[in-house]
């Protein structure tokens, strides 16, 4: 993996490329000091993965994130000493990670970074599915993949890198009274999911967004999303058709936790055909096997296509393994999911 470092304090971006440059794997081929020197560098070289400073001067590690994200499709994380900078973070596509003091840079601190930077390349590439995904209402066709109607009990939602902006473009557009409770999975440091929750809310009037509890029941007109660093699951359903939810400190799935597959396996296991899931805009293969587990139990999955991914790793991985009924862009979704819960 070829990561570029950008980080105005050169002690730092030592102690990052020394420590880096030790893990099987990982190398250093760039550190600078600004994010336009990043940038510039980025343009020239192949570049996997940006880690980027949130306070540099000339051009800051948001500005940089965005362009690294959206325009060069490269994977970013960006380090703030202060949490409360996640959701600049969240807005342009980035992930977030909370940057300690030069004195409290750690093994913890590496093995966390470690975990980041793996998650964010797919182990698998799926370049080939570049032009399979490109033509998203055609890539799989309704007439071949219908639900039946009404049986729907629970909206499930899985996403990473770009999305807190892809969720709340989604929720904010699924109208009043949405008849079923949504399960939420995004991949986030912890500190930052009381902030994200907090900017969901006041974003999407239409529905209650909170983190979900342990042994809560799940009810329709709210979104329950998983807290940092531990697994959301269904643990029953009530007679009413509302989940119970189970909060689990079980290992990471692929250097992640929360991971998306693991609620998504869990409603598939409860709900079978009566599940209806989202997986959209993210980094990596988190989430394809829960759709594949949700459509071999006779529920209804759709992947967010190519053209308005922030990165396209998750929901590739979803089509390549046959756990996409439909590929739809982002802009197509929200209606979908209201005809599929309402009609």
């Amino acid at each position: 993996m070829r990561i570029l470092i950008a980080d105005d304090s050169a002690i730092v971006r030592t102690i990052l490329s020394q420590n880096l440059e030790k893990i099987p794997g990982f190398q250093v081929v760039c550190a600078v000091s600004t994010g336009r020197k990043a940038l510039d560098f980025a343009r020239s070289s192949k570049v996997d993965v940006a880690l980027l400073d949130f306070d540099m001067p000339e051009m800051n590690g948001i500005e940089a994130a965005s362009i690294f994200v959206c325009q060069l499709k490269i994977p970013s994380i960006v380090l703030s000493e202060n949490t409360r900078d996640s959701s600049c973070a969240f807005d342009v596509g980035a992930v977030f990670l909370r940057k300690p003091n030069v004195k409290d840079f750690d093994s913890a601190f590496f093995r966390k970074l470690s975990e980041k930077l793996k998650s964010s390349c797919p182990s698998n590439p799926v370049s080939s599915l570049k032009n399979k995904a490109s033509s998203s209402k055609n890539s799989v066709p309704r007439k071949n993949s219908e639900p039946s109607f009404n049986s729907f009990k629970v909206l499930c939602i899985g996403a990473s890198t770009g999305g807190p902006t892809a969720v709340s473009y989604l929720l904010s557009h699924l109208g009043e009274s949405f008849p079923v409770p949504i399960l939420y999975t995004q991949h986030i440091e912890v500190g930052a999911d009381k902030t994200m929750v907090r900017w969901l809310d006041e974003t999407c009037p239409n529905l209650n967004v909170k983190i979900a509890c342990d042994g809560e029941e799940a009810v329709p007109g709210c979104v329950y999303m998983a807290p940092a660093d531990r697994h959301l699951l269904v643990a029953r359903v009530k007679p009413n058709g509302n989940p119970v939810l189970k909060i689990s400190d079980d290992p990471p799935e692929r250097f992640l936790r929360p991971a998306v597959n693991r609620m998504f396996s869990s409603a598939a296991e409860h709900y079978k055909k009566a599940c209806l899931a989202v997986l959209l805009t993210g980094m990596g293969r988190d989430g394809a096997d829960g759709c594949k587990k949700i459509v071999d139990g006779g529920g209804f999955t759709i992947a967010e296509d190519k053209s308005t991914c922030t990165v396209f790793g998750m929901p590739a991985a979803a089509i390549e393994v046959g756990g996409a009924k439909e590929i739809l862009p982002r802009g197509d979704i929200p209606a979908r999911i209201r005809e599929l819960v309402h009609e």
